[in-house]
């Protein structure tokens, strides 16, 4: 109770649920809210990394399925492309590198073998 006016007739004066419907506040276009039963570990992996990159669990699960099914909607690039190739080759080098060093064996000249193929293009 509120002075003299009951919760009840506080809320008729300031608000009219007449007209109200149940459900989302702001519908949302081109989702669907469904009930799935998810494995517990499976779920806290997506929560747990989810919190690690501060974003939303079931957007990384909407993400990681569409990756499954290819519709990632983000086709690589020459760029994009050539950046994941610079990268796997870089750790390709410093392994086969740690592993010459560790057999004794001079290291691999990779730079220079790229250098002597682009040469005879």
């Amino acid at each position: 109770m509120i002075g003299d006016l009951s919760r009840e007739e506080l809320m008729k004066k300031e608000h009219d649920f007449r007209k109200a419907k149940r459900g989302a506040v702001i519908p949302q276009s081109g989702k669907t809210r469904i009930t799935i039963y998810i494995d517990d570990d499976v779920l806290q992996d997506f929560r747990g990394r989810a919190d690690e990159e501060g974003r939303g669990y079931q957007t990384m699960m909407n993400e990681a399925l569409r990756e499954y099914l290819g519709k990632t909607g983000h086709p690589l690039d020459e760029e994009a492309l050539r950046r994941i190739l610079r990268e796997e080759f870089d750790e390709l080098i410093r392994t086969a590198r740690k592993q010459a060093k560790r057999a004794g064996l001079e290291p691999p000249d990779v730079k220079g073998a790229i250098a002597r193929v682009r040469a005879q293009k």
